[in-house]
C-alpha cells in the first residue's frame, strides 16, 4: 500500500501539474483578448477599449457571483483602497498596451512588454528593499538589452510606439509590487470584481474629460452594434485567462510558473499572424531570446533562494500571485 508520504507527494505533484496546465491555458488565452482589443482600436479609442474590458469583466463577475449565491454587497466588501490603486495601475497599463496594439504588431508589443520581470526586480529593490545580487542585476541588464534590440532606437522599425508597451510593463510592475503587499487578501471573484470596478472608476473620468475637450485619442465613440459582442468577448476572455493564472499560482510555486509566461509570445505570434498577417522579424526574435533568457535566470534565482530558505527552515517571501 502507498505510504502517507507517497500520497502527499503524489497530491503535490498533481497540484503542480494542474498549476502548469492552468498557466499555459492562461498564456494562450490572453493574446486572444489583446487581438480583440487591437481590432476594436481601429473603431474606438484605446482608452474606450480598456474601459469596455474592465466594465464587461466586472459585469461578468457580478452575474457569476449571483449564480454562485453571492450578493453584490459581499463583492463590494472586498473592494478597498489598495485594491482600487492596484486596479488603477492595471488600467493605466491597459491604456498603454492597447494604444501600442493600435500602432504595432501584437507579438512585437508583447515581446517588449516582457521586460516587466526586470522592471519588477528593480522596483522590488528600490521600493520593497529586497536584496538583489549581482547576477540578478546582470539578468536585468541582459533583458533591457533585448528590449533595445527589438525597439532599435534611432531606426524607423517601430518608432515612438515601441515606448508604449515599455510604459505598460512599468505600470504593471508597479501593480505587482502592490500585489506583493496584498497577496491572498481576497477571493477569486472578489479580486476580479475589484479589478473591474477600479478600472471603470479610473478610466471613465478620462473618457468624459477627453470627450468634453475634443481629444480624439481618448474621446467616447459610440460602438457599432457589431462591436458590442466583441467587448463582451474581451471581458469573457479576460476573466477566463486571468482566472486561469490566479488558479495556477494557487497550485504551483511562482518559480515554476514564471518561465511559462513566455509561452504567451508563441500564442501572440499565432494570433497576430492569423488575424493581422503579422510576422516578427529577426531582430524581434533576437530580442525575445535575450529578454526570455534574463527572465528565466531571474526565475531560476528565485527558485534557488526559495529552496535555500526551505532547507534552512526560514520563512519564504513568496512571489505575488498575478491577480488581474
Amino acid at each position: 500500500m502507498p505510504t502517507t508520504t507517497a500520497l502527499t507527494n503524489s497530491h503535490t505533484s498533481n497540484a503542480g501539474l494542474h498549476g502548469i496546465l492552468f498557466m499555459v491555458a492562461g498564456m494562450f488565452l490572453a493574446p486572444l483578448m489583446d487581438g480583440t482589443a487591437k481590432y476594436l482600436s481601429v473603431f474606438v479609442s484605446p482608452v474606450e477599449v480598456a474601459l469596455g474590458r474592465f466594465f464587461c469583466q466586472a459585469a461578468i463577475v457580478a452575474v457569476l457571483a449571483g449564480f454562485m449565491g453571492r450578493s453584490p454587497g459581499s463583492l463590494m466588501k472586498e473592494v478597498n483602497r489598495i485594491q482600487l490603486v492596484r486596479g488603477a495601475c492595471l488600467a493605466i497599463s491597459s491604456i498603454f498596451f492597447f494604444s501600442a496594439l493600435k500602432y504595432m504588431p501584437l507579438a512585437d508589443a508583447i515581446a517588449i512588454f516582457f521586460v516587466q520581470p526586470m522592471i519588477l526586480t528593480v522596483l522590488s529593490a528600490v521600493i520593497l528593499k529586497e536584496k538583489v545580487g549581482v547576477r540578478r542585476w546582470a539578468a536585468v541588464v541582459v533583458g533591457m538589452i533585448g528590449a533595445l534590440v527589438i525597439i532599435r532606437p534611432g531606426s524607423s522599425a517601430l518608432g515612438w510606439s515601441s515606448l508604449l508597451p515599455l510604459a505598460a510593463a512599468t505600470s504593471f510592475a508597479v501593480y505587482l509590487v502592490l500585489t506583493r503587499k496584498l497577496a491572498g487578501s481576497a477571493s477569486l471573484l472578489g479580486i476580479q470584481f475589484a479589478t473591474g470596478v477600479a478600472g471603470v472608476l479610473a478610466l471613465t473620468p478620462l473618457v468624459v474629460i477627453a470627450s468634453l475637450m475634443g481629444i480624439e485619442a481618448a474621446a467616447w465613440t459610440t460602438p457599432g452594434l457589431t462591436h458590442l459582442p466583441l467587448f463582451m468577448l474581451m471581458g469573457i476572455i479576460s476573466f477566463a485567462a486571468h482566472g486561469c493564472i490566479v488558479l495556477a499560482f494557487d497550485r504551483a510555486p511562482a518559480s515554476v510558473l514564471a518561465p511559462l509566461s513566455y509561452t504567451e509570445i508563441i500564442s501572440a505570434t499565432i494570433v497576430g499572424f492569423v488575424l493581422f498577417g503579422d510576422i516578427p522579424d529577426m531582430f524581434v526574435w533576437m530580442g525575445v531570446a535575450l529578454i526570455a533568457g534574463g527572465g528565466l535566470y531571474i526565475a531560476h534565482r528565485e527558485r534557488t533562494v526559495a529552496m535555500r530558505h526551505t532547507e534552512s527552515g526560514e520563512p519564504v517571501n513568496s512571489s505575488p500571485r498575478r491577480h488581474y
